[in-house]
């Protein structure tokens, strides 16, 4: 007969492929998955309502600990301490009271209880009164906590053995009791403290004084703590925003977050060198070529005129182009101060256009129109996608939404589009499609590429999709 080999998740055989042992590394595997039935909600609903913020989430994870230490110490300090202190105190007013119930026991009814009532309130502090037999009163209504009422219970059946009747609810200074004997009714007067822990508040005033002392210290401790990182925070949030260094910005806080400070000045120190090694080779190749080229424009005017001469003056100004569109990408790597910029002129430029070039040309701004950006490359971006869609489109819709920090450009035209599986080959630099929806006709293929990258070092991007007129439709959405 065959032996049946049980599935081990640590064995790695035919059996057992790639991706189930990386999903028993992730800890994904369904048959091991704890959280089914009733309770695979409970993940979902913590995430809910998990605080977002790192400040808040350490605060939880200081404070949970401290509270459930402090309920564990409550409920055993309640359980043993207080509850064996007040047994231990009724257990002794219940002797005392069993000894005044056997010396009255000795006298005869009607007989004189002075002197026993007086050794009762000078000597074991309780007021005692004989009286005559009656009906003991109907039980009083129970406390909902109070662990008196049963613990003297238990000791006076235990210790007297005779039906009796206390009441502990009602002075809140003084415990009464009744006891039937034979033919009369004692009662007794004693004072709470005598038989029940009533200091234990001080416990609680101390425990809940130093909890809150502890959760003072660890909110400054943690706030402190907190700050370092969300100043790199934001130090990181406006280099992706193309915005300068904060002058007061330096690592600071605990070790961890003074190397990841430092690592980010020297991250940016290195991605700035790049960028103007960058520019300045584009730059620099640029006008060199651009002095050839007014060389060669020099010696064609020196020929004459002819056939020949005319198909080198149209090279000459399609290498004069994409000269043009080179120093344009190279121009969006120099540094530009972060200025106000209204919307509502730049957008109307747009329109005068638009007229010029017979298209017609919707506008629409929603929210506040100025923004804080690099005024030079943001209307260079919107100049880029608004012309490439004025270009191959008779129509053009155009859209600003400003709202929560945020600013959402949506351009469309009803042009020819772009196929889905091309619209990211088009932000590539030096791309061209067939279709030839880049800014530049016949040009370079850098319209879109200047686009994105001046959108991407905003902290946004620009997406393509389909658009409801028929053609493109360009998004833009990028913090200001």
């Amino acid at each position: 007969m065959r032996e049946r080999r049980r599935w081990n998740p640590f064995r790695r055989d035919a059996t057992t492929s790639h991706e189930t042992a990386r999903r028993w590394r992730l800890g994904r595997l369904p048959s091991l998955d704890i959280w089914r039935g009733p309770l695979r909600p409970i993940p979902r609903i913590i995430q809910r309502y998990m605080p977002k913020g790192l400040y808040a989430r350490s605060l939880i994870i200081i404070m949970a600990p401290l509270v459930l230490l402090q309920c564990v110490v409550t409920v055993v300090f309640m359980e043993r301490h207080w509850q064996l202190v007040t047994q231990r105190l009724s257990e002794a007013v219940v002797q005392d009271i069993a000894a005044i119930t056997a010396l009255v026991q000795t006298r005869p009814p009607g007989s004189d209880y002075s002197d026993i009532i007086r050794i009762a309130r000078n000597n074991l502090d309780l007021n005692v009164s004989v009286l005559p037999a009656e009906p003991l009163p109907p039980p009083a209504p129970k406390p909902f906590f109070n662990i008196l009422d049963g613990i003297l219970s238990e000791e006076l059946t235990r210790q007297i053995g005779r039906p009796f009747w206390i009441d502990t609810v009602g002075n809140s200074k003084i415990v009464e009791i009744r006891i039937r004997l034979d033919d009369r009714v004692m009662r007794i007067f004693a004072t709470r403290n005598s038989a029940y822990a009533s200091n234990t508040h001080i416990f609680l005033v101390w425990m809940v004084g130093t909890s809150l002392v502890l959760m003072i210290i660890a909110v400054l401790f943690l706030r402190n703590q907190i700050r370092p990182i969300q100043t790199l925070a934001a130090a990181a949030e406006g280099f992706g925003r193309g915005q300068p260094m904060p002058p007061d910005f330096r690592p600071r806080g605990a070790s961890e977050v003074r190397l990841a400070s430092l690592a980010f000045i020297q991250m940016r120190d290195r991605i700035e060198r790049q960028m103007e090694q960058r520019t300045a080779m584009l730059t620099g190749v640029s006008h060199d070529l651009r002095t050839i080229l007014t060389r060669f424009r020099l010696q064609l005017a020196l020929l004459g005129e002819g056939e020949d001469q005319d198909e080198l003056n149209a090279d000459v100004d399609e290498m004069q182009r994409m000269l043009e569109g080179y120093l344009a990408f190279a121009r969006n790597e120099a540094a530009e101060e972060i200025g106000e910029l209204d919307l509502a002129p730049m957008l109307t430029k747009f329109r005068n256009e638009a007229k010029l070039k017979g298209k017609h040309l919707e506008l629409m701004i929603d929210g506040d129109p100025r923004i804080a950006v690099r005024p030079d490359s943001f209307t260079r971006m919107v100049t880029n996608i608004v012309t490439n869609a004025m270009r191959h489109g008779d129509r053009v819709k155009v859209a600003a939404t400003h709202e929560d920090r945020w600013l959402t450009i949506t351009v469309e035209d009803d042009g020819p589009g772009i196929a889905a599986e091309q619209r990211e080959e088009v932000f590539k630099p030096f791309v061209r499609l067939d279709t030839a929806r880049n800014i530049d006709s016949g040009g370079t293929g850098l319209g879109l590429a200047i686009a994105r990258d001046i959108a991407r070092s905003f902290g946004g991007d620009i997406l393509l999709s389909d658009s409801r007129l028929g053609g493109l439709r360009a998004l833009i959405r990028v913090p200001a």
